[in-house]
């Protein structure tokens, strides 16, 4: 596909898409190229520069998401001011809850239904919007 700039005889500027220059030439010649204001056949190409792309012209990167920005964010300051319990969580902070651990922040993974039994006995927990790096030894 080819974009062509072109002007009628009334000085109409508008842009038109062809398969080739060739088909360009061919719809032309046949009268078949109109103005896209005025209708009128009496059509040719206007001056244009060309578009040339090079390596560095490649499409920008998307703008980061503000959302996934303030996830990645709550998740490097969860990773990194709190202790991963893994599968323990549910343990670890029930035990915190009746005073038999010190208190101190952790994450880690529980099952539904620990989760919601934890709720139910008033312990203190809330589902976080990510999945946790499981640490290894």
């Amino acid at each position: 596909m080819i974009k062509f700039t072109l002007k009628c005889a009334d000085d109409h500027v508008f842009d038109s898409w062809f398969q080739s220059a060739a088909a360009f030439e061919k719809l032309h010649g046949a009268g078949m190229v109109t103005c896209a204001v005025c209708g009128s056949s009496d059509v040719d190409k206007a001056l244009m520069a060309p578009s040339l792309h090079s390596a560095s012209d490649e499409m920008p990167a998307p703008a980061p998401n503000p959302a996934e920005q303030a996830l990645a964010l709550l998740k490097r300051q969860i990773e990194e001011n709190s202790e991963y319990v893994g599968l323990d969580f549910a343990r670890e902070a029930r035990e915190m809850h009746d005073g038999l651990t010190p208190e101190r922040a952790i994450y880690g993974e529980a099952r539904p239904e620990e989760a919601r039994k934890l709720i139910e006995d008033g312990v203190p927990v809330a589902p976080l919007p990510f999945v946790p790096r499981r640490k290894s030894n």
